[in-house]
């Protein structure tokens, strides 16, 4: 009989071999509407849109520029225009060359942008809001005064806001999940 011990072998699996110090990171699906998708383009056109509907219906007014929230929209509407044109240049582009706009850096500035000009058209909004309602409900004065399209070129301003503030959330989750 033999008496001597044979050696046990338990074979041990090989870990994967990773770059980093754990396993590679997993990117989430582009939101729809954040920067260099389909609906961050249609997002930015539909803020240029809106922002240049309320502009040219402002600008179109004789005497605008006598009330300083009416030239503060006007203002407002000018930075939002540049701003949703610029952005949607590079999303269609971002699009076209199948780009991401992933880097932490730009969508950065896509949220201090967004932020900015929705703060600035919110404010213009409301300012042209309220003194609309002066014209028309305290003063009663809406017939000589365009009350119809100063209200045109206000809800066109909120629209844009609206659709900014939009934008400004996706990019802010966007910058949240981008490493």
């Amino acid at each position: 009989m033999e008496a001597a011990s044979h050696p046990a072998v338990h074979p041990v699996a090989v870990p994967p071999h990773y770059q980093g110090a754990g396993p590679p990171p997993v990117r989430m699906k582009d939101l729809a509407g954040s920067p260099g998708t389909l609906g961050g383009l249609v997002l930015r056109f539909a803020q240029l849109g809106f922002a240049l509907a309320s502009l040219c219906i402002m600008v179109s007014i004789v005497g605008f520029s006598s009330v300083t929230a009416f030239c503060f929209l006007v203002a407002a509407m000018v930075f939002q225009c540049i701003w949703s044109l610029c952005l949607g240049v590079l999303d269609f582009y971002a699009l076209l060359t199948k780009r991401s706009l992933r880097n932490s850096l730009l969508v950065s500035l896509f949220v201090v942008g967004d932020w900015v000009t929705s703060t600035m058209t919110f404010a213009g909004a409301c300012a042209a809001a309220g003194i609309t309602v002066l014209i028309d409900n305290d003063l009663n004065q809406c017939g000589p005064n365009h009350c119809n399209r100063f209200e045109a070129a206000t809800a066109m301003a909120f629209m844009s806001w609206f659709t900014t503030t939009i934008s400004f959330f996706l990019s802010f989750w966007l910058l949240a999940t981008c490493r």
